[in-house]
């Protein structure tokens, strides 16, 4: 899998005016594609997938069911189809599964199909710890042995089944976890006898994958709350009925552009979402004293002037599990409160070193003092005035883009890559509802 090219953004800033209008529809969620596309190894024939975002993370995850004999095909805008009958391996590639955190999901129905996998530690995002430790012993408890071999000159996990096959258990997670939640919901579909996963998290891509496995024959109680049950089928394949499944809109890619347009917009409508998804930030925003009008699948949000004393207010924000206020619209949340009168609270609990990027806003005039690895005090409004930025993550990345657009002057973010591993065509959006926004090679 070749790296794409370097590339950055050159962002015209308008400088605290509210210009922008228009509409701006939804990608479907990268969260929910990408384990969509790992559940096709559960299933007996060719799955089809509709609203499949076009970014790089979808590309990895393709990468790595190919590497495994899937084939899997765009067609149409957003349409995929993936099928898995010539799968002969339970292997995952190197190269990309240690690029791509979410290729940890993929250990569960790999195991499930073939009674073993192998994989590195699996990459991503650098944004603190991410431990598998809950990967492992919940594996085990399904009667599967784990240990560390070499694959080559590097060392790799490999999990083996008992006798080829993962039988059910009760799992009990010390932390809540979108991926391990997801992993074992997976695993236990094929698994003999009944699996029961406890304070299991709640994030609505996880009832949505529930849903999808579920059609093809899956039985599973209580996805969406802290308990699940999964009846396994006892080694056989889930049934591919033909019916093509549409990925659910992305939330958090939502939650961003709404706080983009209640920063930078006249009057912007973001269409193809589910704001029963963003309730908490909803709330806070209209704290805030953000106008925004909700309907059943579009939020319209109305700008005004930053400056004081037509300012939005201050308000303090603590990251939390589902239905908590998400870790990933964090930092767009500290981009919106340097536009807020007054001093708001940041307190990250899921991630350490998830704060980091905020060294970069300060340089653009930003007023945020670290207080300590999980929290940052954020006093404002501050005018923001263009920088060159580095992304340094997923999330940050998009964050720097609403901080260049509501900036004085022009910014240049770099690391665009990895902003494309998660929004689709992020540039050509945001150019129609009237950012000036240009890709060039880095």
């Amino acid at each position: 899998m070749q790296d794409a090219p370097a590339e950055k953004f050159i962002i015209d800033g308008l400088g605290g005016k509210k210009t922008l209008s228009g509409s701006i529809r939804i990608s479907g969620a990268k969260n929910a594609a990408l384990k969509l596309m790992a559940a096709s190894a559960l299933f007996d024939g060719p799955i089809t997938l509709t609203n499949v975002p076009k970014i790089e993370d979808v590309k990895r995850m393709e990468g790595i069911l190919e590497s495994s004999g899937a084939a899997v095909s765009f067609f149409g805008d957003n349409s995929l189809k993936i099928d898995p009958r010539k799968m002969r391996s339970g292997e995952m590639p190197e190269e990309i599964s240690k690029r791509l955190r979410a290729s940890i999901v993929a250990t569960g129905p790999f195991l499930a199909r073939f009674g073993s996998v192998s994989f590195p530690h699996p990459g991503g995002c650098v944004i603190g710890a991410r431990p598998i430790d809950l990967f492992l012993l919940g594996f085990q408890k399904m009667g599967a042995r784990v240990s560390v071999e070499k694959r080559g000159n590097k060392d790799a996990y490999v999990i083996r089944a008992g006798a080829g096959k993962l039988r059910g258990a009760e799992i009990f997670f010390k932390n809540q976890s979108v991926t391990a939640t997801e992993t074992f919901m997976m695993a236990a579909a094929l698994a003999h006898g009944k699996t029961t996963i406890k304070n299991a998290a709640m994030e609505p891509e996880i009832a949505h994958l529930a849903e999808f496995l579920s059609r093809g024959g899956a039985r599973i109680k209580g996805a969406g709350t802290t308990t699940i049950e999964v009846d396994g089928t006892g080694g056989e394949f889930l049934r591919a009925g033909g019916e093509p499944f549409a990925v659910m809109p992305d939330r958090i890619e939502a939650g961003s552009f709404l706080i983009l347009g209640a920063l930078a917009a006249r009057e912007l409508s973001i269409t193809g979402c589910n704001p029963a998804h963003l309730e908490s930030l909803i709330e806070i925003l209209a704290e805030a004293g953000v106008q925004m009008k909700i309907g059943a699948a579009e939020i319209t949000v109305r700008g005004k002037k930053i400056g004081i004393p037509k300012a939005y207010g201050a308000v303090s924000v603590k990251t939390h599990e589902y239905p908590g206020f998400p870790t990933d619209l964090q930092a767009p949340m500290v981009v919106f409160l340097t536009q807020a009168k007054g001093e708001s609270t940041i307190f990250e609990t899921i991630f350490e070193g998830r704060l980091s990027y905020a060294e970069q806003l300060s340089r653009m005039g930003a007023s945020i003092e670290a207080l300590d690895t999980h929290r940052v005090r954020v006093k404002g409004p501050s005018p923001l005035s263009g920088k060159i930025l580095e992304s340094p993550d997923l999330r940050a990345g998009l964050a720097f883009v609403i901080a260049s657009i509501i900036a004085k002057g022009e910014s240049v973010v770099h690391n665009v890559y990895n902003i494309d591993r998660g929004y689709e065509d992020l540039d050509g959006r945001l150019s129609k509802i009237g950012v000036s926004i240009r890709r060039v090679a880095a």
